[in-house]
């Protein structure tokens, strides 16, 4: 429909249209992947892990182009500093199936003092469904018993996040 969904074109789909053939279908995929880091690459110098916005817009144009929905575990050190990122679960398009355990495995392996969530919703739509919420209540206990701080959970859809943490789903600062 329009350049800024060429992303979402499969090799085949390229070469489908006229006048594009297997090399040009290729060469156009790798600028699509280029441009896509590029743009993550010019925003990690002012990713803050405090800030939901900053991290959101980091990992925007790397999850909000996924047919399904994938879940990023993001583990921080005492002065929140990225010390590791995991991929945790690859979901349907409407669900991401992790369990909390999953999480604080690669955090405590990682020794993480505190870790950020951050998945996609593939319809574009970054509002919190009800599992989410739970999940996101279950890793904040589990945590809690384990000394290991969730500070965010945050959902990217399309060009927009919804923060758990800014909407309160983690309690008061």
């Amino acid at each position: 429909d329009s350049l800024l969904n060429i992303h979402t074109l499969t090799l085949q789909k390229l070469k489908s249209i006229k006048g594009i053939g297997n090399v040009k279908a290729i060469q156009i995929l790798c600028l699509s992947e280029l441009a896509k880091r590029l743009a993550q690459t010019s925003a990690r110098n002012s990713v803050t892990f405090e800030a939901p916005s900053t991290i959101a817009e980091y990992y925007k144009e790397e999850m909000r182009h996924q047919k399904q929905e994938h879940m990023k575990l993001l583990m921080l050190d005492t002065k929140s500093k990225l010390i590791g990122e995991q991929n945790i679960s690859k979901g349907t398009v409407n669900a991401a199936l992790i369990t909390p355990r999953e999480l604080f495995i690669e955090a405590l392996e990682c020794g993480a003092v505190s870790i950020i969530m951050i998945h996609n919703h593939p319809s574009g739509d970054p509002a919190p469904s009800a599992e989410d919420i739970a999940i996101t209540k279950k890793v904040k206990e589990a945590g809690e018993l384990l000394d290991i701080l969730l500070l965010d959970h945050i959902i990217i859809g399309g060009n927009r996040y919804f923060s758990m943490k800014a909407a309160g789903y983690l309690g008061k600062d």
